[in-house]
């Protein structure tokens, strides 16, 4: 057993973190759970039927969060760079096999981020039956904007969500149409593993994902939660 005071061996890394809008203060992130294919059209445009899917999740390291307003370098062993816009739920309160009346209770507050992606070794990974970390949980792969409160903007049920590259608009849709709502969401996740603090779940995209280029600009939005953007150099 270790004491409460550890000495490391080598120099312990920074806590990731999420600004909190309107503060000075920021959000630790303990990990990112993400959920694939919560949108009907986008599931029928990567060649899935959302009608017969339950929801399945996979993970960012904690260490992929950028800030908006970040320049990111276009990403090594990827010829397929894509944008998947997206509502976040940070997660405030520890919980268990959280029962679906109860899952709101655990949400601290919702921000917009982009779940930036490596389509191509995404789609080789999954013809060959493997993880999908090279293609979703690569560095710098989760820019997430300032989270707002839930005692500031409630618990938003519908609202647009966008996403533009260059000025022009590429992914336009509204969070209403989430196959699994936030409150599933939650609950179904936390049946497989405890939520804790600190954790932040990308609720998933709608259709128009596509690819971005060495020096266009992301622009995204989700009512009520502001926008976000990022330039790829």
């Amino acid at each position: 057993m270790f004491e409460s005071k550890n000495e490391f061996v080598i120099p312990s890394p920074p806590i990731s973190s999420v600004a909190v809008a309107g503060t000075t203060a920021r959000f630790p992130v303990r990990r990112i759970i993400c959920v694939g294919r919560n949108y009907a059209a986008h599931a029928r445009e990567m060649g899935r039927d959302p009608d017969r899917e339950p929801p399945f999740f996979f993970l960012k390291p904690a260490d992929t969060v950028v800030d908006d307003g970040a320049t990111l370098p276009y990403p090594p062993e990827t010829k397929n760079f894509h944008f998947e816009i997206e509502l976040v739920v940070a997660i405030g309160k520890q919980g268990f096999d959280i029962p679906v009346e109860s899952t709101l209770d655990h949400v601290y507050g919702y921000a917009v981020g982009i779940d930036l992606t490596r389509r191509d070794l995404q789609l080789q990974a999954r013809e060959q039956g493997r993880p999908w970390d090279w293609g979703k949980g690569f560095d710098r792969s989760a820019p997430i904007a300032p989270i707002h409160p839930v005692d500031k903007v409630g618990h938003p049920q519908s609202g647009r969500i966008w996403l533009a590259v260059d000025g022009k608009l590429k992914q336009d849709s509204d969070i209403a149409k989430l196959i699994w709502p936030v409150r599933d969401i939650i609950s179904i996740a936390s049946r497989s593993m405890e939520l804790k603090p600190g954790d932040l779940i990308m609720t998933g995209t709608p259709e128009g994902v596509g690819p971005v280029e060495r020096g266009e600009t992301l622009t995204g939005g989700v009512a009520g939660l502001g926008e976000i953007k990022i330039k790829i150099a």
